[in-house]
């Protein structure tokens, strides 16, 4: 569901996802925005060297803030993938993602939560979802930032909730 959507209606705005194994950050990034956005948001993850399956402890993790992503799998990272967002956000694969004109690239600067345990994952999922609630304000509201502070919080820096 949210790893693979197809952008079917061009005045939504589509955001894609990408981590080195598809199996952690970027799956939890995208669970957050197809639960955060409401459908207002397509949504796309993939991996420039996908894993087998789901990280455990991202799952878990996740299952704790009541979001199910245990369906949901490693996908390749495609340049169809790429040319079909308008956002793509790198999370440490940096220069394995193709780069297409008009296109909005970031790097979210995460902690990989590949062999950790749930107690480690839970900073790196809470740091995910401050970033994803900030883009999705910014996604559905306008082109720029809410605020100040939801640029920081995307950039990483704290934020004063």
């Amino acid at each position: 569901m949210h790893s693979s959507t197809q952008r079917g209606d061009s005045s939504r705005p589509s955001v894609l996802f990408v981590c080195v194994h598809n199996a952690g950050r970027s799956q939890m990034a995208a669970a957050f925005l197809a639960h955060l956005a409401g459908g207002s948001i397509d949504v796309r993850s993939a991996g420039s060297a996908p894993a087998s399956s789901l990280n455990p402890a991202a799952v878990a993790a996740m299952d704790e803030v009541g979001i199910d992503m245990s369906a949901a799998g490693p996908r390749v990272l495609t340049p169809e993938a790429v040319q079909e967002s308008d956002v793509v956000i790198t999370m440490g694969c940096g220069d394995t993602c193709p780069i297409f004109p008009g296109k909005r690239y970031e790097d979210w600067e995460l902690d990989d939560p590949a062999g950790r345990g749930v107690e480690a994952v839970r900073p790196i999922r809470d740091a995910i979802r401050a970033r994803v609630e900030a883009l999705v304000v910014e996604l559905t509201r306008g082109a720029a930032p809410a605020t100040e502070a939801a640029a920081r919080a995307r950039r990483g820096g704290a934020t004063a909730l």
